[in-house]
């Protein structure tokens, strides 16, 4: 039988990145004099990957963007983040137990996220990560995004999975589109970025902690998704 594939979201779920994208945002639109964005207004701006958070942030301070201006306010932002990293990213607590209390149970374990694969790939790395994940995917791994399904379908199987045998985990509407997009179940974490009440995502399953991320909770959503 095929085994179970968990795939994590990383921005507010698998990783509290806000500090750092916060700090590498505000340095970004510095350049244009705009009046730095706070921890309030992150849950506004991210979801989408670096360059939509810099257009968010340019329309949340009311100032027009053109679209020629991006690529070089996208490259202030990530040689910016990427020299800092991990800066003051860090796992939320019992994130590592977990996954290796889930890969001790054999489930195979993967990472689709909206940022960057140049991003999301070193801050895993450096995080000491990356060795718990059969595929770790970005926004731009694929032709599309979450919430579309073939970003999470092509995860689960980069990582060797199926779907008909999976599980997805996040923090936002996004993650949980993609998984009913997908016909998967999914688990909302509360301690994320969304900018809507978590409980109305209409996630399977929300957990406030990773301690409650157990073997028979996976075992119990993917069995009877």
């Amino acid at each position: 039988m095929t085994q179970t594939t968990i795939v994590f979201d990383l921005d507010g779920t698998l990783v509290d990145t806000a500090p750092d994208l916060v700090a590498s945002l505000n340095h970004t639109i510095a350049i244009h004099d705009l009046a730095p964005v706070g921890y309030g207004d992150l849950t506004h701006l991210v979801g989408q990957g670096a360059r939509v958070m810099i257009a968010r942030a340019f329309a949340l301070r009311g100032v027009p963007l053109d679209d020629a201006q991006l690529p070089a306010l996208l490259e202030r932002f990530i040689n910016h983040y990427k020299s800092g990293m991990p800066g003051e990213s860090r796992p939320y607590p019992g994130l590592v137990a977990a996954l290796e209390r889930l890969a001790a149970e054999g489930f195979t374990l993967a990472v689709c996220t909206n940022k960057m694969e140049e991003l999301a790939r070193p801050l895993i790395e450096k995080l000491g990560l990356t060795h718990h994940f059969a595929a770790i995917t970005g926004g731009d791994t694929f032709a599309v995004r979450k919430p579309d399904a073939g970003h999470l379908t092509g995860t689960i199987e980069k990582a060797g999975g199926n779907p008909r045998r999976a599980l997805m985990i996040g923090d936002s509407v996004n993650d949980i589109l993609a998984a009913r997009n997908a016909g998967i179940p999914s688990v909302a974490v509360p301690f994320g970025y969304s900018d809507t009440p978590i409980e109305s995502l209409g996630a399977s399953r929300i957990i406030n902690h990773f301690d409650e991320l157990t073997v028979a909770l996976v075992h119990e959503l993917v069995e009877h998704a």
